[in-house]
């Protein structure tokens, strides 16, 4: 088995342990203890309080990047037609945009310099899965039809 189609199905893992790991930690005040934020308790959060926007963001950070490396996997042993690859290549694109977000979303916590906001361990994670995963698509080399 090539290399490509190993990381790809690591990506399988990988991905939701990224989605549990702490990518933030984040606190009113320097004095006060940090909470830490992963992409699944932010979802929480969001569901309580923005419905649209929870969907949204599960669907940028949850279902575009598994489903394209889903769709990847079986590419790579020959299970699914070549003509999906292009919206294979949309779905890494929008899972990309997540990190984006979550980028912006932290200057703009620390311009305004109310609280304090660490980076943790599963955001380098979850942004090397997605890097991973466009690098992957891009190297992509179909399985050979079987024969006889």
């Amino acid at each position: 088995m090539s290399l490509p189609k190993l990381l790809n199905l690591a990506l399988l893992i990988a991905f939701p342990i990224a989605w549990f790991a702490p990518l933030m930690r984040a606190g009113l005040l320097p004095l006060f203890g940090l909470s830490e934020i992963s992409v699944i308790s932010g979802l929480q959060s969001l569901w309580k309080s923005d419905v649209a926007l929870a969907l949204l963001v599960t669907f940028f950070a949850l279902f575009a990047p598994y489903v394209k490396t889903l769709g990847m996997a079986l590419l790579h042993f020959g299970l699914l037609s070549e003509k999906v690859k292009p919206a294979l290549g949309i779905l890494g694109k929008l899972a990309m945009a997540d990190i984006f977000l979550i980028a912006v979303y932290i200057t703009v916590a620390k311009g305004i310099g109310v609280g304090r906001i660490e980076t943790a361990w599963g955001l380098y994670l979850f942004t090397g899965c997605i890097i991973i995963q466009l690098v992957l698509g891009l190297l992509f080399k179909p399985a050979q039809p079987r024969t006889g």
